[in-house]
């Protein structure tokens, strides 16, 4: 037989061995919505790009008798409508397979100036066999893909968890339960450090972080307990280009429960986080007292680390259709670091928050209009942050207790959404 011939009895083969495993073609949809918020704040605070990211109201910023962060402000935009595709129902010698690639117009904006660009959201595979399943490319964390019904853009945050990172999980199902296990790395939502936020501590950790989780759904009721472990090095060499033994183990466990029955849904998760910075929750570490003399490490030396310890727990109500209802309220509690820290100068903390932050309370009602496939909101969120100073034995532990104080910032929402 010549090499026409084999080639096509080849091709003749594969076709066959196709049918014979059953192949399905997918569907591919497309999604997304036009969605325009309009805030205004009472103060100062700290949020995102375009400010429309919320997180929280800044610390005093006194002269003389006059707090400079005391001032209002407003804006609107549309730079966060979405853009998607699904790819759904395609099999292939018994496997279940499906893609997403998601995106939308929120960068390019720093502050309130330029123009809105594609960033990318969310791009992976699902493919699955029976009751195992797996999922690899960029989705949300698995503590941070369960999230508060609320009209805001940072869906709980910093309450709940916030991340979108590329990922490997594989999960099973048995019965009413499954188990997940997932190996995570860092891109947008990185680690803090001494060179900032950064990709590097988890690039040069070499380990990827690691979640293993145990869900259960059944009957309108859901529940997820899992855990998080992250570990990472914050420098890995020094000035003289030697190699240096630094590293941060940190774990994070949660609980997360749902119920849902006709037009109610109750939520609520609570997560006990080791530094979960790069969850955008409320922490971070520090080099430790016995890695400093006279409260300086010595740069060409090895430093040791300790996390801060935070509590960070939420609830979401909403009820209704066309007219909904919706209430969330969050509890934010930083207990300081384990071990005695060098100094403040050598905390480490999230980005988007501030090491001097005690305790964080928010309540936000919120109320929605559905006319179809057109959306109206109107959101109140008042977020309060207990500031202190470093001072004392508190101050050893990363905690700031003296000199206590309450700042409070009232936001109120708008939002108009069409979903196609």
């Amino acid at each position: 037989m010549n090499l026409k011939g084999i080639l096509a009895a080849s091709a003749a083969l594969l076709l066959s061995l196709a049918a014979m495993a059953g192949e399905k073609d997918g569907k591919i949809q497309l999604y997304g919505f036009i969605r325009t918020y309009a805030a205004y704040d009472s103060r100062e605070s700290l949020s995102g790009v375009e400010d429309l990211f919320y997180y929280m109201p800044k610390d005093q910023d006194m002269a003389g008798e006059n707090d400079l962060n005391a001032v209002g402000s407003f804006r609107f935009a549309a730079l966060t409508s979405r853009l998607g595709v699904d790819v759904k129902g395609y099999e292939f010698g018994g496997w279940d397979m499906g893609a997403k690639i998601e995106t939308d117009f929120y960068a390019g904006v720093t502050g309130v100036t330029g123009t809105a660009q594609l960033r990318l959201r969310q791009a992976y595979v699902t493919f699955g066999y029976d009751d195992l399943y797996f999922k690899v490319g960029q989705a949300w964390h698995p503590l941070a893909s369960d999230q508060p019904d609320v009209l805001s853009l940072n869906a709980g945050a910093p309450f709940n968890p916030f991340s979108r990172t590329p990922l490997f999980l594989v999960g099973y199902e048995f019965g009413d339960f499954s188990v997940d296990l997932a190996a995570i790395w860092q891109m947008q939502y990185t680690s803090a450090g001494p060179d900032g936020a950064s990709a590097d501590y988890i690039k040069y950790g070499k380990t990827p972080e690691i979640y293993l989780g145990l869900n259960y759904a059944n009957d309108g009721f859901l529940a997820r307990l899992g855990v998080d472990m992250l570990s990472i090095k914050p420098r890995h060499i020094n000035s003289a280009g030697e190699s240096l033994s630094d590293r941060i183990t940190t774990f994070n466990p949660f609980l997360y429960l749902q119920y849902s029955d006709d037009d109610f849904t109750v939520k609520a998760k609570t997560v006990f986080a080791q530094g979960g910075e790069h969850m955008n929750l409320n922490g971070g570490y520090a080099v430790t007292a016995a890695s400093a003399g006279n409260g300086v490490p010595d740069p060409d030396a090895s430093w040791n680390y300790t996390p801060t310890r935070n509590s960070s727990s939420w609830i979401s109500l909403k009820y209704g259709r066309a007219l909904q209802g919706v209430l969330f309220a969050g509890y934010v509690k930083n207990f300081g670091t384990a071990e005695e820290i060098a100094s403040p100068d050598y905390l480490y903390f999230s980005k988007n928050s501030y090491s001097n932050m005690n305790s964080m309370w928010r309540v936000t009602p919120t109320i929605l209009y559905n006319l179809g496939k057109l959306t109206f909101g109107l959101e109140y969120d008042i977020t309060g942050v207990q500031y202190g100073d470093f001072g004392g034995d508190d101050a050893k532990f990363g905690l700031a207790t003296q000199n206590l104080r309450w700042i409070t910032n009232h936001r109120v929402q708008a939002m108009v959404k069409f979903t196609f």
